[in-house]
């Protein structure tokens, strides 16, 4: 053999993932949109439940969302036919961006093809055409905030996580002239943690730092519109530019920046991840524009929301599955062995049909694999209780999960009320 075997590298590299039971298998599903919380899988044939979906609010299921993007099918077409420089700009896309705007309270929005382009866009477009810029970064930030940051090229500091004293102390010990980003995620999709967001701000106040919140985990989940954790905590003036995504609370795709009408026009104007990426369709953002304006106007879902998550973090509790104390929606239970987290989430579907898939490296360090079960408001109490009957036989089946688990457990018993209240 002449040169270097590709094969034998790529198949090694394979098999050391699945030894380490890493290795990440795809469902076949064929989601139910009547039910929005079931689906076929094809590959064992039957039906299941979906407990680990981002769709937090099931509104890829409504029927409005439904109706409007099949209305825009109709109208405007599979595709937008082309980027948003050359001839993928609609009417969708203008007003979308508008109603965006207005759900932060910002002058301006701008769309991306997924919530990760648009942080790895926005940042290193800020980062690097910034002189001297300095960027600020909680040490759980998402992998497309800190690909963003290493593409700009700027300085970087990255603080402990929601530690704004840490944040105080690095930050204070760069000039004052130079440009500084702290950038940081309102609700941490793996912890299910907030940001202490007015805390920051006060940070950046001091030192005439500029704010870059990720809201990727709260737009259409808190707040009296759905904008996020900043509305809901009186905070939406003090963040300069506002990243989300059209994924998860509005269940399409999609991502998006809000901030001053120069700011977002500045990102636009340099951002090869907006400028070379073709638009989003408009059928996708005639679906989202429903999901907006069905979530400004009713926070029913958002309500039934929390009181699905108190109600099953509650039962958890109650039966010994080790979930962290998160006062979100989003509830991890902790395995602590990637090779055990498949092997329960085998079990899972294979007894129960119910569909959670593991979290393993390096989506969360080594030693703290999880399931990340996210609950909806189309899950019913049934629904709810065969999930923790399936967990609790799971429990006594691998006994090394009580092993791994009772010795790193923190201090999981936190207050129902406080959960419900913290994410209506």
């Amino acid at each position: 053999m002449n040169g270097f075997d590709f094969d034998s590298c790529f198949a090694e590299t394979l098999q050391n993932l699945r030894r380490e039971g890493r290795y990440r298998v795809f469902a076949d599903l064929e989601r139910d949109s009547h039910s929005g919380v079931h689906a076929y899988d094809h590959r064992t044939g039957r039906r299941v439940t979906v407990w680990c979906s981002n769709d937090y609010l099931a509104m890829g299921a409504h029927p409005d969302v439904i109706r409007a993007a099949g209305a825009a099918l109709e109208r405007y077409g599979a595709g937008a036919g082309g980027t948003r420089n050359i001839s993928g700009t609609t009417h969708e896309h203008v007003l979308l961006e508008g109603e965006l705007a207005d759900l932060h309270r910002k002058e301006s929005a701008l769309l991306f093809t997924s919530g990760y382009v648009a942080n790895d866009a926005a940042l290193s477009s800020l980062g690097r055409f910034l002189p001297g810029c300095v960027i600020f970064s909680d040490e759980l930030n998402h992998a497309s905030m800190i690909e963003g940051i290493r593409h700009s090229g700027a300085d970087k500091r990255i603080f402990r996580h929601n530690d704004w004293r840490d944040l105080e102390r690095q930050i204070a010990s760069v000039c004052k002239y130079r440009p500084k980003i702290i950038c940081f995620e309102s609700c941490y999709s793996m912890d299910g943690d907030f940001a202490p967001m007015e805390a920051i701000c006060d940070v950046a106040r001091r030192h005439g730092a500029f704010t870059y919140v990720d809201e990727v985990h709260a737009v259409g989940l808190y707040g009296a519109r759905g904008a996020g954790v900043a509305e809901r905590d009186g905070l939406l003036d003090r963040i300069d530019m506002f990243q989300g995504t059209l994924s998860k609370g509005f269940g399409a795709i999609g991502g998006y920046i809000a901030g001053s009408r120069d700011a977002v026009d500045f990102v636009r104007s340099h951002a090869p991840g907006f400028i070379f990426s073709t638009a989003l369709p408009p059928s996708v953002v005639s679906g989202i524009r429903a999901a907006l304006d069905q979530l400004k106007e009713d926070g029913s879902a958002r309500a039934a929301l929390a009181r699905r998550a108190a109600s099953l973090k509650a039962k958890m509790l109650a039966n010994g599955i080790p979930v962290l104390p998160s006062p979100s929606h989003i509830l991890p239970v902790m395995i602590g062995d990637a090779a055990l987290a498949k092997a329960i989430t085998d079990r899972l579907m294979a007894e129960d049909g119910i569909y959670i898939q593991p979290i393993n490296y390096p989506t969360v360090p080594r030693g703290t694999e999880r399931l990340r079960i996210t609950p909806t408001p189309l899950h019913t109490d049934e629904d709810e209780d065969t999930l923790i009957a399936a967990l609790v036989s799971a429990r006594g089946a691998f006994p090394r999960w009580t092993e791994l688990t009772a010795a790193a457990q923190p201090d999981i018993h936190v207050s129902m009320r406080e959960n419900a209240d913290a994410i209506s």
